[in-house]
């Protein structure tokens, strides 16, 4: 385990400290809300400072040591026991030029996980391609885009209510698609009214997360899809935390 700071603090170090007459306490604080004593920050050089905390984030995945996919509430909320298993061999030794041949395995994998998603679904085909939700966003924009043209109608709007993930706008906007907002009531779920508003034969694609950023889940989901269905459009579900 890495050390503390407070474990690297050495008493008489030279260190910013604060000055020794205290500020009085604020006004309207009850006495058993203010602090005893000393704040009790560590004794630590500025270079030290700076190198803990430099060493502590080099411990983490991040986009500055490795490229990753937007998707930080799929990967926090994987098993370990998944990890271990995508960190075997098998998996983790591939090569993306690999012939096909080589990957028999992974491929059958794969391909099993696919069709038992989609017996659990009901969908017709699921795919694993996507690493993330941002990019599992663009690829459903992408497949609804691929379905309008197919039935040759011209749609480009993607409702997003005012709850949503923050890279729904930005995928509907790399998707190409025209992007329009609604409000959510006020208990944090869709406002039915407002989304009956917006929605209309333009309508592509309503973005719904479930539950959503505020952690809520969408009670009225079944009158949600039916009035995108009404209009003709299509409803993409994303999970947030």
């Amino acid at each position: 385990m890495p050390e503390t700071i407070y474990s690297k603090s050495r008493k008489g170090s030279p260190y910013y400290g604060f000055a020794a007459q205290s500020p009085p306490p604020p006004t309207g604080v009850g006495e058993e809300y203010l602090r005893p004593g000393p704040i009790g920050l560590p004794e630590v050089s500025e270079p030290t400072v700076l190198r803990h905390y430099i060493e502590l984030s080099s411990l983490n995945h991040h986009v500055d040591k490795d490229l990753y996919p937007l998707g930080s509430c799929t990967m926090k909320y994987n098993p370990k026991v998944n990890e271990d298993v995508a960190g075997l061999a098998g998996f983790a030794g591939l090569h993306p030029e690999q012939a096909d041949d080589d990957l028999q395995g992974a491929l059958e994998v794969i391909r099993l996980l696919e069709e038992k998603l989609a017996a659990i679904t009901g969908m017709d085909a699921v795919t694993l391609q996507t690493a993330a939700g941002a990019q599992g966003e663009l690829l459903g924009l992408m497949l609804a885009k691929a379905y309008f043209e197919d039935r040759q109608e011209k749609r480009t709007r993607v409702l997003v209510p005012d709850t949503a993930h923050g890279t729904n706008p930005s995928s509907a906007a790399v998707a190409g698609l025209e992007i329009r907002s609604f409000r959510s009531g006020e208990d944090g779920r869709v406002d039915l009214a407002d989304l009956d508003r917006v929605v209309d034969e333009e309508t592509a694609v309503l973005m719904l997360t479930v539950p959503n950023t505020l952690g809520l889940f969408e009670t009225q989901i079944g009158e949600i899809t039916d009035l995108v269905h009404s209009k003709g459009g299509l409803c993409y579900m994303d999970g947030a935390n």
